[in-house]
């Protein structure tokens, strides 16, 4: 069975909402490197979107699946639980930022993280309000399509969404929005939509993913904190794409050095394996009653074995330190191609192995770039790579390496990047 084979079934069994970005069907996977059943390979700057920071299938992570799995692969925690799931929900406590007393709750995606999130401060502060900011991302389902603050294609046709939710400007200073505009749009927000005693939680992506890999300054983070703790408003910091590793710190809200008051985890957390947590302090945690969190799936003994493995993983082989090595390398490599094409890419930014190249118009930033954005993601698999984009106008390409790659292969697939980007460009 070949790709258009597959790709011609997949198109009559799955519902079109459900897109696949490249009719590249995989065979199998190793550390950064992708196999498609016709034999070819590619290499993955795209890591299933910051999921496999530890590579695909790493030896550990398959030894550590194998093992539960022979012992049993669900009861339910909320059923019967078991030691892998409390000692992982100990080892989160005990890894997020800050110094509060804190706890932690299984879940299956990361919308699910999220809307737990909002529930959680809801109970915790008898409040209705909740503020997210343009370009966030924060999932798919009707509550944080909601908090999401981009239309296409997230929310579009899905209205009716959830209502008390709010959106003020993000910081992005290539696009003229400062630190001070943004906190002057909130403190106006707070005057004209929703009293601030009315808000039961502030949501910040550290780096917003799908919004353009753009990275909140410190001061913004240390901002907001000042907001919430004058207002009773719960912090909540969304690390489903930034955690583990990936922004050079195990948590991107380290580089602000912040403690939020509820933090969401997915997508690095168990290298491939479906689980996400919230982790928050305990007296906010623990406001909801008894059942009113947790779900059949969440908390899955295979994946609670995973995500162990992963923290492991990350320690023993420096991860932390190899983040951000491989984003300096990338960094370098990206920018020495942006001096050859100064009018095209107007930026190269980078926040550990979160790497991005926004592509715009006689180097404008005003004038985004989303045509040559998706020719270039369309000829990627041609060129032998797993390539990504994002951005509030779908003009960013992204980089999310394995940590665990290679300075070599990095450098293969570079090389690659840059033949791609030269044939669209030129």
């Amino acid at each position: 069975m070949n790709n258009s084979q597959l790709q011609a079934r997949k198109v009559k069994a799955i519902a079109r909402g459900q897109g696949n970005m490249y009719p590249v069907y995989v065979e199998r996977a190793e550390n950064s490197e992708l196999w498609d059943v016709e034999g070819k390979r590619y290499i993955d700057f795209g890591t299933g979107i910051a999921v496999c920071n530890t590579g695909h299938s790493h030896p550990k992570v398959v030894a550590a699946v194998k093992a539960q799995l022979e012992k049993f692969s669900h009861t339910c925690v909320m059923v019967n639980p078991y030691e892998v799931a409390v000692e992982l929900a100990e080892k989160l406590v005990d890894i997020a930022p800050g110094n509060s007393e804190k706890k932690a709750i299984f879940v299956t995606t990361g919308a699910e993280a999220v809307e737990n999130c909002v529930k959680i401060a809801r109970a915790h502060t008898g409040r209705r309000g909740v503020i997210a900011f343009n370009g966030g991302f924060h999932g798919r389902t009707n509550l944080t399509m909601a908090l999401t603050g981009k239309i296409t294609p997230y929310k579009n046709l899905f209205g009716p969404f959830p209502s008390d939710i709010f959106h003020a400007p993000f910081p992005i200073e290539c696009h003229d929005v400062s630190v001070k505009s943004s906190l002057k749009a909130l403190e106006n927000l707070f005057k004209v939509d929703i009293a601030p005693t009315d808000v039961a939680a502030i949501i910040v992506e550290p780096v917003q993913g799908e919004g353009g890999f753009y990275a909140a300054p410190a001061e913004f983070l240390q901002a907001l904190r000042k907001v919430c703790d004058l207002h009773g408003i719960v912090l909540i910091a969304d690390e489903i794409q930034t955690g583990f590793g990936r922004t050079g710190k195990m948590f991107s809200f380290e580089h602000a050095d912040v403690e939020a008051d509820l933090m969401t985890m997915a997508k690095g957390i168990a290298g491939g394996f479906p689980i996400a947590a919230v982790v928050g302090k305990s007296e906010i945690m623990d406001a909801p009653l008894p059942g009113g969190l947790g779900g059949t799936y969440g908390g899955s003994p295979v994946a609670c074995a995973a995500a162990l493995t992963v923290l492991d993983v990350i320690e023993e082989e420096n991860l932390i330190t190899r983040a951000n090595e491989v984003g300096a390398l990338f960094n370098e490599r990206l920018t020495q191609l942006q001096s050859q094409f100064p009018k095209l890419i107007g930026e190269v930014r980078n926040q550990g192995a979160m790497i991005a190249m926004e592509l715009v118009k006689e180097g404008d930033f005003e004038q985004p770039n989303p045509e040559l954005t998706q020719a270039i993601i369309a000829k990627a698999a041609e060129y032998g790579l797993v390539l990504l984009a994002c951005g509030f106008y779908s003009n960013v390409i992204r980089f999310l390496p394995a940590l665990t790659i290679s300075d070599e292969l990095a450098n293969e697939g570079l090389d690659k990047f840059t033949e791609l980007f030269v044939s669209v460009a030129s």
